[in-house]
Formats: structure tokens, sequence, C-alpha cells
């Protein structure tokens, strides 16, 4: 019986371009397969909460919306083009679309220049040289990465401050200095800060591929005579070019859609970029100019990944420079060593220990750059009854500041969880499931959020998660839009992380397991899961350690019932209590510290890997 059923699926599938019947019996057998049911549902979930709300948003640009119906004349929800037109050519388009987006390409080159140089320079130092403490720089001079991005922003903030927008004076005045507002606001100081974050993407980037690059090479071509600017612009350049434009294509993505930094250096003066642009539409209820912004910060950041994906592709070509045979000598700097240790040196000290020192002794001074002995005090820390409205206590005795703590730690650590498991099981569906076209789009679909910077991801969960849609109700100031918010934003490197380890593991555990009568779940618990524990901390620890810092993404979807320690700060600062908002944001910055630390060290994982390279 076994037999002729085994030979009637053979004939079919081999009528099976002329018998439309076997493509419903392969769907059937597949059915049986965990696997196909568990993508099919994935499927489901992932449309939900990632093509729809994106979906949604974009239709927004193409829908009256309520707050412009008697203005145009059109019932709201009926199809225009007026958004389209009053962000591209009406007299306000400037201000809403145009300088932002002069401002954010003339901020996002500048960072890109910036940390091309520094990166460059710094990598090479770390990778090919025998600069003193070469093992420490290599961790040391990455941090900044490990930090919020605008934990810099309000260092600087704290320093240059001037009193065009108010408030406490900076330190520089509190001195006797009064610093120009090019030099307090606006491109230069967001450039030099966005600069200073994102230039470990060069360091890492750079140097691992400096790493790999075969010293034997540059033996070669200085014994036929070639001059050390020959040997670079020859072939170290051209080698390393994939490496050095995927670091400078990830920036840019990075800088369209960061947040934190121009709100800090550019709001107080009005100096818009894309981000602060849109946020500033989706405050002013203005959702069909935001669902134009967004599609605009969508586009821009879809077109420079892919030149990533395609910069990565290239590279691989490369990956054969440190063969086996290879070597990687670091080159004696002679009398250069001290000099090229100390700017190494340096560079530490102005992206990592200026911002934190600054930060701290602006939390324990009563008024901001007077170092007179009884100008400091705890009181921002642990004081009570403060001269202040709405801020009466230390930020470690204020409940609002544990509240936002702990929603921090158990919306982030859910979110977290789900995305590390779900990322194991997308990835035991892409590579097991009998439905392929379910892996390839479940693959491609968990991706989709690395392509939609994260403010514009978070107006599009608001455009589809504010509203009721059937039995799912509005979840606007609830922790349940921040938790599915930030679950699908960290996908990307959950399921990359469980598609790379289930690629790794043969079927022959899972069929000994099978052959022993172990049903699929048991199978799932007691074999595929121990087996991948690593990964799946890896899916489950980056998402904790970036949704912890990360602003872009929540700063629209908290309310103050719902804070967490980063829209708890951005708030804090708006108010002017300057001194507890930097106390926070010291606090997060600790906790993102060491949780990327011990990330490191209980994964054995590298903030390479999270990079999207």
């Amino acid at each position: 019986m076994h037999s002729a059923t085994h030979r009637e699926a053979t004939a079919l599938q081999g009528r099976g371009a002329r018998f439309p019947i076997f493509s419903k019996y392969r769907l059937k057998i597949a059915l049986r397969e965990p696997t196909a049911v568990i993508g099919i549902l994935a499927a489901i979930l992932f449309t939900y909460l990632i093509v729809a709300p994106i979906v949604s948003l974009l239709a927004d640009a193409f829908r009256v919306q309520f707050a412009d119906s008697m203005r145009i004349g059109q019932s709201a929800g009926a199809f225009t083009f007026y958004n389209l037109a009053r962000v591209f050519k009406s007299i306000v388009a400037p201000d809403i679309l145009w300088y932002p987006l002069i401002h954010t390409i003339s901020v996002a080159l500048g960072a890109m220049a910036i940390a091309l140089v520094a990166g460059g320079i710094m990598a090479w130092l770390i990778s090919r040289t025998d600069i003193l403490g070469r093992k420490w720089f290599a961790t040391a001079l990455i941090v900044p990465y490990m930090l919020p991005s605008w934990t810099i922003a309000l260092a600087w903030s704290a320093v240059f401050l001037n009193r065009t927008v108010g408030g406490q004076p900076g330190w520089m005045e509190s001195l006797g200095f009064e610093p120009p507002d090019w030099l307090a606001y606006g491109q230069l100081p967001i450039t030099v800060v966005l600069a200073l974050h994102y230039t470990p993407f060069v360091i890492l980037l750079f140097g691992n591929a400096l790493r790999s690059f075969d010293s034997q090479l540059e033996d070669s071509a200085r014994m036929l005579g070639a001059r050390a600017s020959v040997v670079a612009r020859r072939i170290i350049i051209p080698l390393m070019r994939p490496s050095l434009l995927s670091a400078l294509t990830l920036i840019f993505a990075k800088c369209l859609g960061d947040f934190g930094v121009a709100y800090i250096l550019g709001a107080p003066v009005k100096y818009d970029v894309l981000a602060t642009s849109l946020f500033r539409s989706v405050t002013a209820r203005q959702g069909g100019e935001a669902a134009v912004l967004a599609g605009v910060i969508i586009l821009i950041g879809t077109i420079s990944v892919l030149i990533d994906a395609r910069l990565v592709r290239e590279a691989r070509r490369f990956v054969t420079i440190g063969s086996k045979g290879s070597m990687n000598r670091a080159q004696r700097l002679g009398s250069w060593r001290l000099p090229m240790s100390a700017l190494a040196a340096l560079m530490f000290t102005v992206s990592v220990a200026i911002p934190l020192v600054v930060l701290f002794l602006s939390t324990v001074m009563r008024v901001p750059g007077q170092f007179a002995f009884d100008n400091f005090t705890w009181d921002y820390w642990i004081g009570h009854d403060l001269p202040t409205t709405a801020l009466s206590t230390g930020i470690l005795v204020t409940p609002d500041f544990w509240q936002a703590a702990w929603n921090s730690l158990w919306m982030v650590g859910i979110a977290a969880v789900c995305a590390g498991v779900l990322g194991v099981l997308v990835g035991y569906v892409v590579v097991r499931t009998p439905l392929k076209s379910i892996g390839a789009y479940l693959r491609y679909v968990t991706f989709l959020p690395y392509l939609v910077p994260g403010i514009a991801f978070a107006a599009a969960c608001l455009s589809i998660f504010a509203v009721p849609h059937g039995p799912i109700p509005a979840l606007y100031g609830t922790a349940a839009i921040l938790i599915l918010a930030l679950m699908a934003d960290q996908m990307p490197f959950a399921s990359r992380a469980g598609i790379s380890a289930m690629m790794q593991l043969g079927k022959d555990p899972e069929e000994a397991a099978q052959v022993a009568g172990a049903g699929w779940w048991k199978r799932l618990v007691k074999v595929v899961i121990p087996i991948q524990k690593g990964p799946l901390a890896a899916g489950i620890l980056l998402p904790f350690i970036s949704g912890l810092k990360g602003l872009s993404l929540v700063i629209m979807l908290a309310t103050p019932g719902t804070d967490l320690l980063t829209t708890y700060a951005i708030r804090l600062a708006d108010f002017g209590y300057s001194q507890a908002a930097d106390a926070v944001v010291l606090m997060l910055s600790a906790i993102a510290f060491f949780g990327t630390l011990f990330l490191q060290k209980a994964t054995k994982t590298s903030l390479a890997s999270g990079l999207g390279g």
C-alpha cells in the first residue's frame, strides 16, 4: 500500500506541470510538517507587525486627514494628492521638507567625512601598528557606539549652551566666554557629535578588513620599488574600498533616522533634519504630512542599505586575502609610536572621557560651570526638597525614575525575548520548511525594518496601532505598542542570528531524535534549542541592549505613563532640569555599556556582528 502511494506521488511529481492537482497534493503533504504551519503563522504575524504599519503609513500620504478635510473641501479618508503637494511644493514645503532634507544630507556627509578620517586612522593604528595599549584601544575606541548617541550631545550642550534659548548658562558662558550660536547649536555640533558616535563603524568594519589583509602584498610591492604612497593608492585602498564604502553608507543610513542629537542641538534654534521635522508633523497631528516625510526617509534609507548590501557582496571577493599562508604583521612605528599612541588616547578622551566627565560634573553642580566647593552637591542624585516645581527629589529617590527604569527593563526585556525566540523559529522555518516560498517571505519580511529608520517605523506603528482594528483595540498610550514596535524593529538582528545558526545545524540530531520517537515539539525543546542556545542568547541580548539605548523608535510611542529611561531623560531636558536629565543618561549609559560587555563575553560575539555588515 505504501509502495503504491509512493509510486503515485512520484508519477504525480513527474506530471506536475500538466496536472494542477499535484500542487494541492504537495501542499497537503507539506502542511503535515509543523514547520509549514509555523511558517504560515509567522508570516501572518510579521505581515501584521511589519508590513501592515508601513503600508498603512504610506497610504496615509494619499488620504485626506480629518484636520485637513475642511480646508480642502473633501471628506476625511478620500483619495488625494494634497499631502504630496503640501510637502513638496507648497509655500511651507521648504520648512517641512527641503531645508530639513538639505540639513540631513549636509550633516550626514560631514559626519561621514570626519568618521572616515578619524576612524580610518584609528583602525590602521589598532590593526596594523604596534601602538601602546593596542588591545585596550581596540575596545575603548568603540565605547561611543555602546552609549546612546545623544550622550555626547548633552555634554556638548552643557559646555556650549548660550542665552539664545534661555535657561541655565553653559560652562563656557559661566566662565566668561559666550559661545556663538554656530558653535552651540545647528549643523557643526550635530555633525561632530554624530561623527564621534559613528566613528566606531569605520574602526570595526575597516579594521576587520585590514586584519584580513596579507602583509606580503605590501612587501612584494616594496621589493619591486614602490613607495609607500603608491602601495597605499594602488593596493591597500582598492582592496579596502568595499569595507570603507560599506561603513560610510551605514553611517549615512543611521544619521538619516537619528533623532536625539538633532533634537537636543538643533530643535532649540529650529534647525530641523528629516527626523525632527517628522516628529514635529506627528506632534502637530499632521498625519498626511508625516506620512510623506516618512516615505522620503524610508526611500533614502532603503537605497542606502541596498547600496551597503551590494558593497558587502563585493567585499566577499577579498575573503581569501587573509588565506592560510598569509601574514598580518604589525608595522613598527619607531619614533612615531608615542605620538600615535597619544593620538589614540586623544580620540578616546574627546569621544568618551570628556563627555562622561562633563555629564557627571553637571549632575553635581548647582550652577553650571562654577567650580567653587560650595557649588557642588549630591542633591540631583539623592537630595530632597529641591527648589524646582516638578522635580522635588534627586533621581535615585524619585519614583518616576525607578518607574521608567522598570518600564525599560520589562518592556524591552519582553520585546527582546520575543524577538530572540521568534528569530530562532524563523531560522528553523527558513532552513527546514518544505514551503520554500514561505521561507523566502519570512527571510525578507523580517529584514524589512532594517530598511526603515527608527523614527519612520515609529510613525508607521503609530498609524496602525493608534486606532482600533476589528477585535484589536487602539494601543497608543499602552505598553503593548512599545513592546510590539521594539520587537518588530529588532527582528532583522534576531532573524539573521537564527537563520545563520540553523544553516550550520545539520538534520542528523533531529532525525536521530525522530527515530527514537520524539515528536516535533520535543525535538525543538530537547535538541534544537539546547544546541542553538548561543545564537538564541545573542538574539535576545543584542536587541535588549539596542532597545535600552534607542530613542528614535520610542520617542513618538511613549507617554508619561509608559516612559522609558530614554524618553524620561528627554522629558527632563525639555523641562529644563538638565542636571537630572544628565544623571538619567549616565545611569542609562552605564547599563548599556556594561550590558554590551556582558553580551560580548556571554555570547562570544562582538559589536561588529550587530552593525548589519
